[in-house]
């Protein structure tokens, strides 16, 4: 992880979180261009993902969870027109509320009891032209959320709180 000098104001502020998020959904997709499966739980392990995900990779694997956030799934249902959108379409892991996944680039975070550090953005593929339709990948550009790996094994579930532990989590 790339380190900020700690003893800047910039450092400072980049260390403030307003709460902790909470998670909202959960799925895994069991094969490749299958149906994402939302769940209750899931086990996350250095390496290998969410049980249950396609995912197969080593433990430096950038892309072994993806994350978008709920406030997002908001604002692409707007520009497609929608009352809403099922995260299921948008094939990613896990939806959080209440946090800014951004504000955790070079961090690491809790979710339960597994800990992921943020890997990058999670762009948008031309799958979103067709589950969301005529427009469907332009509207999920700058809200395709975020790739994390898992570093520390645990289970994720609904409810829990999504924080950083270093630096306060709003308490």
């Amino acid at each position: 992880m790339k380190e900020l000098n700690e003893n800047t104001p910039m450092a400072e502020l980049m260390r403030h979180f307003g709460q902790k998020g909470t998670v909202a959904w959960i799925g895994v997709r069991p094969a490749r261009n299958e149906a994402v499966l939302p769940v209750k739980n899931v086990k996350a392990t250095p390496g290998n993902g969410l049980e249950g995900d396609r995912f197969k990779g080593s433990a430096n694997s950038p892309r072994q969870v993806t994350l978008i956030q709920a406030e997002h799934l908001a604002a692409v249902a707007s520009m497609m027109n929608k009352e809403s959108v099922d995260p299921g379409l948008l094939r990613r892991n896990i939806v959080v509320q209440g946090v800014n996944l951004l504000a955790l680039k070079d961090k690491a975070f809790a979710i339960g009891t597994a800990v992921l550090e943020m890997t990058g953005l999670c762009h948008p593929c031309s799958k979103m032209e067709k589950a969301l339709g005529f427009g469907g990948y332009n509207a999920m550009r700058g809200h395709g959320g975020i790739t994390a790996k898992v570093i520390q094994e645990g289970v994720i579930q609904l409810g829990d709180s999504v924080f950083v532990s270093e630096g306060g989590s709003g308490d």
